[in-house]
C-alpha cells in the first residue's frame, strides 16, 4: 500500500497554488457563477492546483515555517488571482451596462429578472445580451484563456513574488474605461433608432395633440427595440468577438505588472 507524506512547505505551497486559483476561478463570471455549486467550484480549483503543483518550485521562505511569511502571501495571491480574473468579468459588465441602457429606453426599467451568474437584477434585454455573451465566450473557447493564464502565471509570478503596485491598478481603471466605450457601441443603434421614435411621437404629438401618443410609445418602442436588436445582433457579436479578442493581452499585462520587483 503506498502512503503519501507532504511535509509542511508542501503541504504551504499547494495551499497558496490552491489560493490563487480559487481567486481566479471565483472572479470569472462563469465559473463564479452562483448557479455553480460550491463543491463543483472548489473541487475545479483543487484539481487545477494538483495539476499546476508539480512544476511549483518550494519558496526558500516557507522552510522556515514562519506564519509572518504565509499569512501576507495568502493575501497576495487573492489580489492577484482577483485581478487576473476581473479581466473577463468587465467583459460581461460592459454587455450588462449596454443592455441595461437600452431596456431603459425601451421602458423596461421596472421589468427586472434575477442574473443566474452574478445574482443581481438587470432587465430582460441585460439578461439576453448577457446570455449571448456568455455563448459567444464558450464558442470562442475563452474559459482556456484563463486555464492557460493559471499555469502561465505561476511561470511568470513565482509564489511569495506577488504584488499590487500601482501601475497594475491603473491597468485595471484604463480596462473599466474602455468597458465603458464597448457598452456604448453595443448599445449605439439600438438607442439611436429609439431616440428617433421619441422624436416621432413628439411630432405627432404637436400635429394630433388629441392622440395619446404616450400609451401608442410604449408598443412602439419595444418593437422598434426588438427589431433593431434583431438586425443588429452581426454587429453585437463582431464588436464583441473583436472585445475579446484582447482578453489574452490584459490578461498578460496584468501578470508582468502583477510580479513584485
Amino acid at each position: 500500500m503506498m502512503t503519501m507524506s507532504w511535509s509542511l512547505e508542501q503541504i504551504e505551497t499547494y495551499l497558496l497554488v490552491f489560493i490563487r486559483t480559487s481567486a481566479i476561478l471565483f472572479a470569472v463570471p462563469i465559473f463564479g457563477s452562483r448557479d455553480l455549486p460550491i463543491i463543483a467550484k472548489m473541487g475545479l480549483a483543487l484539481t487545477l492546483a494538483w495539476c499546476v503543483y508539480p512544476g511549483i518550485n518550494i519558496p526558500p521562505e516557507l522552510r522556515s515555517g514562519n506564519l509572518g511569511v504565509l499569512v501576507p502571501a495568502m493575501i497576495a495571491e487573492i489580489g492577484i488571482g482577483l485581478a487576473i480574473g476581473f479581466a473577463a468579468r468587465l467583459f460581461f459588465e460592459a454587455v450588462q451596462i449596454g443592455g441595461q441602457l437600452i431596456g431603459f429606453q425601451m421602458g423596461f426599467g421596472i421589468v427586472n429578472v434575477l442574473d443566474p451568474l452574478s445574482g443581481e437584477n438587470f432587465s430582460v434585454v441585460a439578461q439576453l445580451q448577457n446570455l449571448l455573451a456568455v455563448m459567444l465566450f464558450l464558442w470562442l473557447n475563452l474559459h482556456h484563456v484563463f486555464f492557460m493564464a493559471i499555469a502561465g502565471s505561476f511561470e511568470r509570478i513565482p509564489l511569495l513574488h506577488c504584488s499590487l503596485p500601482g501601475p497594475l491598478i491603473e491597468n485595471i481603471a484604463s480596462m473599466s474605461t474602455a468597458m465603458f466605450s464597448v457598452a456604448i457601441k453595443l448599445a449605439a443603434p439600438v438607442i439611436a433608432v429609439l431616440l428617433l421614435c421619441d422624436c416621432a411621437m413628439g411630432i405627432l404629438n404637436r400635429a394630433a395633440p388629441q392622440m395619446h401618443v404616450f400609451i401608442l410609445s410604449f408598443p412602439l418602442k419595444i418593437a422598434a427595440g426588438l427589431f433593431v436588436i434583431g438586425i443588429t445582433m452581426p454587429m453585437f457579436c463582431f464588436i464583441l468577438n473583436k472585445a475579446f479578442g484582447n482578453l489574452g493581452q490584459y490578461i498578460a499585462r496584468i501578470i508582468v505588472l502583477g510580479k513584485a520587483v
